[in-house]
């Protein structure tokens, strides 16, 4: 019953926000924060106790794809709102909260596939997996901000003050959230690099090498431009091109196999 109930009632609510915000970019009264954020929260406790519930199971931990791409838009939910209490994210919340709802959806939908491990028996690998998928949603986050500084930029430069954009955050504040958000994102990263060669037997394996480069990339990517912002100033094009280069190739490293090998190869078997 839960199974069904608790993705529904995400669904509904992630819509419902979906659909609030869109309304009030054209709104002059503006954004009703109160009920986009208490949908969220809805949303969000609906789409968490479902997590618990599907990824617990079996007597282990279901780490299915389809429940990996939950937990890590859950996650990236959940940073994009607190995000927003302190710098508005009017364009943002339509897209993470829209996104959500069409994983609520696929939830329901699709079939639901068990691939139970049993981390609780190497607790450093739970923990390197659990700081993984953080810093995972704190990069994305980070260049989902990146696109909202590109807009905003744009629009600065158009002169164009027409309706709903008079809603959008200055641009130096969300230019310092996203940099902020890919320090720590990349702190993480960094951490999750160095603890899965040190504690991980599987990591020098020919099946997670691709794994492993394309995750050491993306690292190497997002130094090199957090240290261009440092020290030679790097914005606007530049910092969103290697933004979007380093995101790629994680994301490409953390769901690439498992799309192939639980959703591809398992079609043609």
């Amino acid at each position: 019953m839960s199974f069904v109930l608790f993705p529904s009632l995400a669904l509904l609510a992630y819509l419902g926000a979906t659909l609030l915000v869109l309304s009030r970019l054209v709104n002059p009264k503006g954004l009703n924060y109160k009920l986009v954020f208490g949908l969220a929260v809805l949303a969000i406790g609906c789409q968490g106790v479902f997590l618990a519930e599907s990824i617990f199971a079996g007597g282990g931990q279901n780490f299915s794809l389809l429940n990996v791409i939950s937990l890590v838009c859950w996650l990236i939910v959940i940073v994009i709102t607190l995000s927003a209490l302190r710098t508005p994210a009017v364009l943002l919340l339509p897209i993470v909260y829209g996104f959500a709802a069409l994983n609520q959806l696929a939830i329901l939908v699709l079939p639901s596939a068990l691939k139970v491990q049993h981390f609780e028996q190497t607790p450093a690998l739970l923990m390197h997996i659990i700081v993984a998928f953080v810093a995972y949603a704190l990069l994305i986050v980070a260049t989902l901000h990146s696109v909202q500084v590109s807009y905003i930029s744009h629009k600065l430069k158009q002169k164009d003050f027409l309706l709903g954009n008079q809603f959008l955050p200055p641009l130096l504040q969300v230019e310092s959230l996203q940099f902020r958000l890919l320090l720590a994102g990349t702190l993480l990263l960094g951490l999750t690099l160095l603890s899965g060669a040190l504690f991980s037997e599987q990591w020098f394996e020919l099946q997670h090498l691709h794994k492993n480069v394309l995750s050491s990339l993306a690292f190497l990517v997002f130094v090199v431009l957090l240290w261009g912002h440092a020290r030679l100033g790097w914005r606007g094009r530049i910092a969103i091109a290697l933004t979007f280069t380093g995101s790629t190739l994680l994301t490409l490293s953390y769901f690439g196999s498992r799309f192939v090998r639980e959703i591809l190869l398992h079609r043609l078997s």
